[in-house]
């Protein structure tokens, strides 16, 4: 009998060319897979909650498969992570779930947290973990800033070029900026995103951080609907998809 899969996973994207199976490099879907092959001669396809690039890492996302062998949750978990190694991806939980569950198609929602280094010493255990800014950054004129994306928006002058989205139209539930010791924290949390949309806005409110624009120059780049007026697009080292909710 047919039993439909959730797993939560984690991984450290920087070996992989994204999560989405491609033919230009590893990616973390073409892991799991293979994984699924190696202990159950089955080759489902595995699909997820959100598509990460190149380089972006995840401590909670979604994944979702059919599986005709029967077999418990935890030894699920336990099969995958031994034939996953050496891959840096870990599967936190495996539970078996209606028919009609699909991870990307299920899913209400999506959290990222973008984390930048912000001190003068670069990082020795984070490195490609986290962003890292030299210049002093104000986490509070960032916040401030962050406000004025929140809503329901044109989010065109943060969406990448490549982005196949049919509509730059989207909900910003939250953005929220916080200092963490030597860290500044973006939170992002919305139904979907855009293409580099969370690291379009990061690399925009750093520029509020250093003093060079203001809450009404994030303004006038919304408003703009032009990708070129908003600000750089920060590199995928900091960015976790961090939760999916259903």
């Amino acid at each position: 009998m047919t039993q439909r899969w959730k797993l939560t996973l984690e991984y450290d994207g920087r070996p992989f060319v994204g999560w989405q199976r491609q033919e230009n490099g590893p990616s973390v879907q073409a892991a799991l897979e293979r994984a699924l092959a190696a202990f159950g001669r089955e080759t489902p396809t595995v699909h997820a909650a959100g598509r990460t690039d190149s380089g972006v890492h995840a401590l909670g996302m979604v994944a979702s498969f059919d599986l005709d062998r029967p077999i418990t949750g935890p030894k699920l978990r336990e099969a995958l992570n031994f034939h996953l190694r050496p891959d840096p991806v870990a599967v936190l939980l495996a539970e078996p779930v209606e028919p009609e569950f699909h991870a990307r198609f299920s899913c209400l929602g999506r959290a990222y947290l973008y984390r930048i280094l912000n001190r003068r010493a670069p990082p020795a255990l984070d490195a490609g973990r986290v962003w890292h800014v030299m210049p002093p950054l104000d986490a509070e004129a960032m916040h401030a800033a962050a406000q004025r994306l929140v809503g329901r928006h044109d989010f065109t002058s943060f969406r990448a070029s490549q982005c196949q989205a049919r509509s730059a139209d989207k909900s910003l539930d939250v953005l929220a900026v916080a200092r963490v010791g030597e860290e500044v924290h973006v939170t992002a949390r919305a139904r979907s995103f855009l293409h580099h949309q969370v690291r379009n806005m990061v690399g925009t409110l750093k520029l509020v951080g250093e003093g060079r624009w203001t809450a009404d120059d994030v303004t006038r780049a919304l408003e703009a609907r032009d990708r070129s007026a908003s600000g750089p697009t920060a590199p995928p080292d900091g960015l976790y998809f961090t939760e999916a909710w259903y």
